[in-house]
């Protein structure tokens, strides 16, 4: 997972998918385009939110002939229980 979140353009997969559930590889690439300037290929694309998929951060589902992309944040919320922040801060 952590590798998958190292890449910037899939982390502003998972921005846009936050924004707006359930979209289509078309719209995933039209956004990446409009709001960040992204040059990559739909392959390219295609590839990043299969490591997406693959890390357990994106579900697809098929209806009719086209695949919608969802955001699963659940394992980033495993993350924070078995890792919570500690106040470090001294009392001063």
């Amino acid at each position: 997972m952590f590798k998958a979140l190292a890449d910037p353009t899939r982390r502003a997969i998972l921005d846009e998918l936050e924004d707006r559930d359930g979209q289509t590889l078309f719209e995933i690439c039209a956004r990446l385009i409009m709001k960040h300037g992204s040059g990559s290929s739909r392959q390219a694309i295609s590839q990043h939110l299969d490591v997406l998929e693959a890390a357990g951060l994106v579900r697809t589902r098929r209806d009719g002939r086209y695949k919608f992309h969802d955001l699963d944040t659940s394992p980033l919320q495993e993350i924070a229980l078995r890792w919570p922040q500690t106040d470090t801060r001294r009392p001063g």
